[in-house]
């Protein structure tokens, strides 16, 4: 009996959990119905998950196990005999009345014969005959695999799900992995473009500093020549006679009265740059707050 149990197990589908129908074998060595696990795939693109043991199969590739459909056969037809066998064996009589069980009371879940339905025990309660009974438990028995054969059915699609959502998470992640990477290539762009406009500004700044600067020294030169040739006329003059002296001495005394110095122009600093107060500037708002 335990080795008739094992190989109906083994000939059993774990999709439907009834005998293989057209078995096939899949890349981890599982057995299944094909239509079984065609249904269970129908769903699925470029991973198809083992329902036993998950382990996923790269392609869609069922080879026909024709010896296993055959050992199935078997183990239904000793399935059909045994249980044939042992319905005869459970000829059981009644502990009771040695009577043969022939009978089944509803209420209490028992096994009658003829002499205990007419007992006062089970008098008023709802017994049939065991055929009776037992086709109306089958089939109670039986409207309970369907619903098992959905949660089946439904929790392997849930774990197929879960299964994918790996790939997905990866597959998002790398997308915002290239958007970020985009927004820094930008974000760079716009730096080496603001470094070589500030240098750029920097540089004009420079020379219009040095353009400054060398005229500042040219109308210095100009001044100190200026300034010795007066020197020069007027020690001249101060060793001449009295009346060379003071001819024209106006003149003279007016133009060294008169002398300007140039403007000295600052040579100021180029202004301070900041690219990162410059950036920042660029994103900045004035936000005012509600006090409340």
């Amino acid at each position: 009996a335990a080795a008739l149990a094992e190989l109906q197990a083994e000939a059993n589908c774990s999709v439907c959990l009834d005998y293989l129908r057209d078995p096939v074998t899949i890349e981890c060595g599982h057995n299944f119905c094909r239509s079984c696990i065609e249904q269970s795939w129908e769903d699925q693109q470029d991973r198809f998950p083992c329902p036993v043991c998950c382990h996923p199969s790269q392609k869609w590739h069922l080879r026909r196990n024709t010896q296993l459909g055959n050992i199935g056969e078997v183990a239904k037809l000793l399935h059909i005999t045994r249980s044939k066998k042992k319905k005869e064996e459970e000829t059981r009589l009644c502990e009771k009345h040695n009577q043969v069980l022939t009978h089944f009371c509803e209420e209490d879940l028992e096994v009658l014969c003829l002499l205990c339905t007419q007992v006062p025990g089970h008098q008023d309660h709802h017994v049939r005959s065991l055929e009776e009974a037992a086709s109306h438990h089958r089939k109670r028995l039986m409207s309970y695999m369907e619903p098992l054969k959905k949660q089946v059915a439904d929790i392997q699609k849930l774990v197929t799900t879960q299964e994918r959502e790996p790939l997905e998470l990866k597959e998002k992640m790398e997308k915002q992995r290239q958007k970020l990477l985009s927004e820094f290539e930008h974000l760079n762009e716009f730096l080496d473009r603001e470094q070589e406009a500030t240098f750029s500004r920097l540089a004009n700044e420079e020379k219009h500093i040095q353009q400054k600067l060398h005229a500042n020294i040219t109308a210095f030169s100009e001044y100190i020549s200026t300034l010795n040739n007066l020197l020069k006329e007027v020690a001249g003059k101060s060793v001449m006679s009295e009346v060379k002296l003071l001819t024209d001495i106006e003149s003279i005394c007016d133009r060294c009265e008169s002398l300007k110095t140039p403007l000295s122009i600052p040579s100021s600093l180029p202004l301070q740059y900041s690219a990162l107060q410059k950036i920042i500037q660029k994103f900045k708002e004035d936000v005012t707050l509600d006090t409340e």
